[in-house]
């Protein structure tokens, strides 16, 4: 049984992964995104409000 790796992997391999990955990469190639992403990885990731 294929780990979720390697189904991810041979999804990626597939003409339908690799439109995902290119439309991926036109999304993060905009610094509007960009900065969007970055905002939502400071609210909900690490380094966020919770102080001790």
């Amino acid at each position: 049984m294929p780990g979720l790796f390697q189904k991810v992997q041979q999804f990626l391999k597939s003409p339908q992964g690799r439109k995902v990955s290119d439309q991926a990469k036109r999304y993060a190639s905009d610094p509007r995104n960009r900065q969007k992403a970055t905002d939502m990885f400071k609210k909900f990731g690490g380094g966020g409000g919770r102080k001790p």
